[in-house]
């Protein structure tokens, strides 16, 4: 096994490299994410304060993105994704303080540390594999990236639900401080390797570029940045706090039964988008175009769930049929975008590209979870409050389909 590694070609050994470090950190991720909300739920925290808990994390990948891709265009993908293990493992580490030292304030601080370090590992990743194609043939080098970025985005996904059932499970069988101190440890070791494995000048520009060159200029970025933004806060506005609410109160879900729910979800949706280029033709040429009709098509699936709630009895069938038909189509959408920001980013600054892309990508996610909360509320949560935020949810599918057919 190791030989045959040995004479693989330097691109694949460093996307390898690449995947493994994404893999490790995603596992983390989504083990925590699980271990502070079924931990700090069990100590008494109210909704409210675990919300700020998630806010924090959010907020800064806005920032994260946008500042990071400036910086892994000066100092190198290799050390903005290394910089990212490392502050996942501080993150870490501060978390398995005593009790006493874990106020609302302290936690914020940690996770905001384990936002940053997310959004650098994922930028770094996502640039990274434009970087590795370069070498390849124009006429297969659209073919491969698409596929290249589908497996990392898509086993990214599936990851992070595997990441929420060993949340659980470490939490259920050795308790909150010796998980995070296990997870510190063993993703330490990743971080090492890391440093010793991934090229020294991987991303790095050939110009110095300034601060105020963050911001995009390219009027394709700037329109696709934007059906980005709109596509993630279709999803977020009703899946991320109208939904688990609405099946805890209105389905009496029990809160172990969400939590496997959203985990076997997004298994489900990492995979669709892992497998989304076998779908499409080798030689189907991916564009704004094609990518507006599957925005149209996100959109008419939320609309047909939502018609089909108010007319049938059978909601809850009816949701968790809709909600993985409305996963297969964000996926295949998601992943074309992915795909899409790579493709379109110019080589020498592909970071800084891919940066502001992905800030887009988190203010979406952030825009989306306060517009669940408070819509779901305004209406008077219950039924109501999810056909308000669904109905929201189908009309920024339309607006990114506008905004990508721009491009």
């Amino acid at each position: 096994m190791l030989a045959k590694i040995k004479i693989l070609p330097t691109d694949i050994k460093q996307y390898f490299v690449i995947t493994a470090n994404y893999w490790s950190f995603t596992l983390t991720d989504g083990a925590l994410r699980m271990l502070v909300l079924l931990h700090f739920y069990q100590l008494g925290y109210t909704p409210l304060a675990l919300a700020m808990l998630f806010v924090f994390y959010e907020a800064f990948g806005v920032i994260t993105n946008l500042v990071g891709g400036w910086l892994g265009a000066r100092i190198g993908l290799n050390k903005t994704m290394n910089i990212g293990l490392f502050l996942q493992v501080f993150s870490l580490l501060m978390l398995a303080a005593p009790s006493d030292y874990l106020t609302v304030v302290y936690l914020m601080i940690a996770q905001a540390l384990s936002g940053i370090a997310k959004d650098l590992n994922k930028m770094s990743a996502k640039s990274s594999i434009k970087l590795l194609v370069a070498n390849i043939s124009p006429q297969e080098r659209d073919s491969k990236l698409f596929k290249w970025v589908a497996l990392l985005t898509g086993s990214k996904n599936t990851l992070k639900g595997v990441g929420f059932f060993l949340g659980g499970l470490l939490l259920t069988t050795i308790g909150f401080q010796y998980a995070v101190l296990f997870m510190a440890s063993v993703l330490g070791v990743v971080a090492l390797l890391s440093l010793f494995l991934l090229k020294a000048d991987l991303g790095k520009s050939k110009f110095k570029p300034k601060f105020s060159q963050m911001f995009a200029n390219n009027s394709a970025l700037n329109y696709l940045a934007a059906a980005r933004l709109c596509l993630f806060a279709a999803r977020d506005v009703w899946f991320v706090i109208a939904l688990p609410v609405f099946l805890a109160s209105q389905l009496d879900w029990s809160h172990q039964g969400i939590g496997v729910f959203f985990a076997l979800w997004i298994i489900a949706y990492g995979l669709v988008q892992a497998y989304a280029p076998a779908l499409f033709k080798q030689n189907t040429p991916i564009n704004g175009k094609l990518i507006g009709k599957w925005s149209v098509f996100l959109a008419l699936t939320t609309l047909i769930l939502l018609i089909l709630l108010k007319l049938s009895p059978i909601t809850e069938i009816i949701l968790m049929v809709g909600l993985f038909v409305f996963g297969a189509v964000f996926a295949v959408n998601s992943s074309l975008h992915s795909y899409f920001i790579v493709a379109l980013a110019k080589h020498d600054s592909v970071s800084m590209d891919v940066g502001f892309y992905y800030m887009a990508n988190a203010l979406g996610r952030l825009l989306g979870t306060v517009l669940s909360g408070y819509i779901y509320q305004h209406f008077a949560s219950g039924q109501q409050g999810l056909f308000a935020c669904l109905s929201l949810s189908a009309l920024l599918a339309l607006a990114a389909a506008f905004f990508i057919r721009r491009v």
